[in-house]
């Protein structure tokens, strides 16, 4: 059984959802300096991946507010109060050193990421963090399934990021 499997939030947000991947990285971070590492990643080719995505959404009727990364994030910073704005993100819910779920919803699509923190017997944590989407239009598949492998690229590097 994964790890988020045993959150009963992340579970419930994941049963039923049209797209589930969950990425793993170990550290040695707190599940808050991880978080803030991870939404301050903004290297420049994630920028110009924003730009060129700007266009797209556009093309598909959509609109983009902004992205994640543009602001930086410290640790004290993090939210876990649900209703909350977290940078680019409004808080679903999350518990000090063990979760944290935020997501956005816009009309073709609602997507959430869930880091999770699972100590080790070593003293490091293995963090994972899921990617969660529904569809609420035939424009939200289209837009996930042409950007999955980019974001599949963009996940990993801001885990790599995070965990160092």
């Amino acid at each position: 059984m994964p790890y988020i499997d045993t959150i009963p939030e992340i579970a419930a947000l994941c049963d039923g959802a049209d797209h589930v991947d969950v990425k793993q990285t170990v550290s040695t971070k707190s599940l808050r300096e991880f978080i803030a590492a991870a939404l301050s990643y903004m290297p420049g080719w994630m920028v110009a991946l924003y730009k060129v995505r700007a266009v797209f959404v556009r093309l598909l009727g959509l609109k983009q507010d902004g992205y994640p990364g543009k602001n930086k994030v410290a640790p004290q910073d993090v939210i876990f109060t649900p209703g909350d704005m977290g940078t680019f993100f409004k808080v679903k819910g999350g518990q000090e050193d063990q979760y944290w779920i935020a997501g956005a919803t816009e009309k073709h699509l609602s997507g959430y990421l869930a880091i999770a923190a699972d100590p080790l017997p070593d003293g490091t944590k293995r963090f994972h963090l899921a990617t969660i989407v529904y569809y609420h239009h035939w424009t939200g598949r289209i837009y996930f399934n042409i950007i999955r492998p980019l974001h599949h690229v963009v996940v990993w590097a801001m885990l790599r990021h995070a965990a160092r």
